[in-house]
Parts: structure tokens; sequence; C-alpha cells
């Protein structure tokens, strides 16, 4: 079947729009929120329900086809759009229904964290989100989902109930407790690797509506106290309570470390948990203050715009101690790039409480994790930039355990051996899943899991 005839067999299947270069939504389309990924599919199939996902997955399998899944768009190595293949585009499905009783949400694939936090919180409701709120839903849980209450409340994919999934063989399917149940365990961190999600079912928890968040800024000289007074934090928070390190660079040029704080619960609460922080230095900004849970979301949003070029290195830690955040200040010293940061996240809590082989994302014995996050403008200087994330990288791995979170592997960072880090003891189960529902590997334009043989 040449190009042609797949235009015209999808729209005549489809309720959404097929789309090929020159077409007036083509470009728009094609572009993903990382500026490195610049790649043109012969067809883009702006699903409208799962109706339209069915037949993409079956074109593309019969015509062998690379076939790309876009959600959010937000995957930080690109794999949302493909060269000379059909682009599944879910940015069009973006319904999002609650049960207030029962605390359950059921939202399709192309809600983005805001829009699902806006409706939630209309109940005073939450589930786990990522720390960004422009990031899809999609990528984020389907890779294990890390956000603010996962502390509290675990990742966004420990809270994932059921979804609904169109499989290689173009079959609707239904993964839940009691319906394909390895599957649901695969897509638990397994990202998108068994197929198409049409529908993410999760559990809501009260949040809010108002929680005490904001930022912390010292000078960079202050580094290594700052980073101290960080590990001090993290060594007594309660699990309602979270905060992330970095050194960045403030808008006016200014090298700068800070730290990300949030808190769900009384505000007298959060005003005490966070005081020892806010005191020392003292910080040369103090933004930690009551917010709408909505706001607490979106504050590391402006730094995080799309179209920035950006590529990402990062590995799990087995602490901070001095000699690792030395080895970190060091590095971030050199960086090129005022639009760069390198930060070091903060886990445990709940997400700990899940065994390593309860789910796919296996973990759960991670506290800490450094991820070194190049961000700069003009194609002239990718090789420097993403040298110093390499670098960056390299620097920690003597105090690293070798595991990665897979949602922060980035462009280039997608070998055999990094997604078998990522996954670990789960990578054989994982591979086994992925022969039952994907035998031949369609959906290997991901972190991609090679089913065995």
């Amino acid at each position: 079947m040449t190009v042609e005839q797949c235009v015209d067999t999808l729209a005549q299947n489809v309720r959404g729009h097929v789309l090929r270069a020159g077409d007036d939504e083509f470009e728009a389309a094609r572009h993903v929120w990382n500026g490195m990924i610049d790649r043109r599919p012969k067809l883009i199939v702006r699903c409208a329900g799962a109706a339209d996902v069915v037949a993409a997955v079956n074109v593309a399998r019969e015509q062998k086809l690379p076939l790309a899944v876009r959600a959010g768009g937000h995957s930080a190595a690109g794999n949302s759009v493909c060269d000379d293949g059909l682009m599944i585009d879910l940015s069009l499905m973006k319904s999002i229904r609650l049960d207030p009783g029962q605390r359950i949400a059921r939202a399709e694939p192309g809600a983005t964290w805001a829009e699902f936090d806006r409706e939630t919180q209309a109940f005073g409701l939450a589930t786990t989100g990522g720390v960004v709120s422009t990031t899809g839903i999609a990528g984020l849980t389907l890779g294990g989902g890390i956000g603010w209450l996962g502390r509290t409340h675990g990742l966004s994919c420990d809270n994932l109930l059921s979804v609904d999934i169109v499989t290689a063989d173009g079959r609707l399917r239904t993964a839940s407790a009691h319906e394909n149940a390895d599957l649901l365990w695969a897509v638990r961190g397994g990202g998108g690797n068994f197929g198409v999600v049409t529908s993410f079912e999760y559990r809501l928890h009260q949040v809010g509506p108002t929680v005490m968040a904001g930022l912390l800024v010292w000078p960079r000289p202050m580094a290594r106290d700052a980073l101290r007074a960080f590990r001090e934090f993290t060594q007594g928070a309660p699990e309602n309570a979270s905060a992330y390190a970095g050194l960045g660079t403030s808008p006016d040029g200014v090298p700068i470390v800070i730290v990300v704080a949030f808190h769900h619960g009384p505000t007298e609460e959060g005003e005490a948990i966070f005081a020892p922080l806010r005191r020392f230095g003292p910080p040369v900004a103090d933004m930690i203050q009551p917010m709408p849970y909505v706001d607490a979301q979106q504050m590391l949003d402006a730094l995080n715009p799309p179209g920035n070029r950006v590529y990402w290195k990062s590995s799990v830690l087995e602490g901070i101690e001095d000699e690792v955040l030395d080895t970190i200040i060091e590095g971030a010293a050199s960086c090129p790039s005022p639009l760069s940061a390198t930060l070091i996240e903060f886990y445990g809590g709940a997400i700990n409480r899940v065994g390593v082989q309860d789910t796919a994302y296996p973990l759960r014995n991670a506290t800490y994790a450094l991820n070194a996050v190049s961000a700069w403008t003009d194609p002239h200087h990718d090789a420097t930039n993403i040298a110093w994330a390499r670098r960056m990288w390299q620097s920690v791995q003597a105090f690293s355990p070798g595991s990665v979170y897979v949602n922060f592997l980035g462009v280039g960072d997608q070998s055999d051996e990094r997604v078998k880090a990522a996954y670990g003891p789960n990578y054989l189960r994982l591979r086994q899943i992925k022969a039952t529902y994907d035998p031949t590997n369609l959906f290997r334009l991901n972190h991609n899991i090679a089913p065995t043989v």
C-alpha cells in the first residue's frame, strides 16, 4: 500500500485527523518538547478515540511502518515522533471523568498534569503527578511517575488501578488486577513497550487545596553548606514533605543553589518543617508560601519551556555524603549554559514501601538521584552541552548502584545496557510479557524491551 493509500484508508476509518507533509497541522504536530528532535513521519494520525488508535496500529503493523506514539510529547529522548513512519498523536484525547465518592479518576492519554490537577482539585483530590505540569499523564505514569506526592501516596503507577490498551494485534484490552494482570504489572513502569494506552484509571487522595511550596535561593559560594542543610532536611523530613536541590543560574546570570520545597498538610506544620532551611544562610530569596496545589504543581514550568535543546543524564545515588556533594558542585561549576541545571532529587517514603518486583518500576530502595539537565538553544553548541552532562554523570558513577529512572533516559541513552539498568531484576519478566503482547516488537521506538524469543 502506498502512502496515499494509507492516508485514504485511515481517513475513511478514523474520527480524528490524518496528516502528511504539506497539511496545515503537520508541522505543529510533528514538533515535540525537546528542540533537539526534528523528525518527519510519513503519516500522523491525530486520534479522537480508541477506535482510531486501533485503526492506526493495524496500518502500522500491516505496512511494517515504524510506529511512534505521542501523548504529551514531553519525552526527553524524543520517542514521541519518528522518521518515515506512522505517528499516533493522542493529544486530542483529553477526557477526564471523576467519581469523587470513590476517589477514582479515569483520564485519556492526551491530558497533561495541569489539566488533570484542575479537574481533581475541584473536588479537593489529587494523585501523584510530575513536577512540571505541562508533562503528559501518559508517559510519566507508564515510566513510573515521580512527583511531589510520591513520598506520601507512592508513584503515579502505584495509583494506577487499570488501563485500556491497544496491543500490537490491534485488540483493545483492559488490564487490571482481575483481567490481564500481567499486562497491568508491565505498564506500571514498563513504558510504552506493550501498546497504546487509551484510558488510565487512577486512585485519588485528599490533597489541598492549599499546600506549602516554593524555592529557596542561595549564592553559589554557599553551595556546600546549603546542600548539607538540604541533606539534613531529607534525613528527618516527614512523608508529607519533599524537596529537590539544584545548582543552576539565576535569570540575571548569577550562579545559584536552590531548594524546591513542597509540603501538604496543615500550614503551621509546613512552616515548622521548613524553618531550619529558611533560617540557614539566610537565603537571598525565600519564596516558600501557602499556595493552591495547582500552583505548586506549576512552579517549575517556566524553567522547562518547550523548544530548548535538552540532553539528560541521570543516575540513582547511594547517598549524598560530602564527597558526593563536592563532586556535584565541582561538575556544576563548568556548566556551559545558563539554562542547564544539576538536580538532586529526593524520594523514599511510600515509594519505597512497594516491593521491588511488585510493579515493573524497580527503584524501591532509592532515596536520591542525580539528574544532569543540559539545556541550550543554539545547535552549534550541541557537542559542548552534551559533553558537560556526560561528564557530570560520569563523575558520580562511583557513588551509584548503576540504576536509573527510565523516564530520565534521554537522547542517545537508550542502549540495551541502560534499559537493563533501569529495570534491574524485572527486566526478564518484562521481556516475557513483551513476547506475549508484542512478539514482533512493533512498539520499539521507546526505551525498548525486546521480547524473548
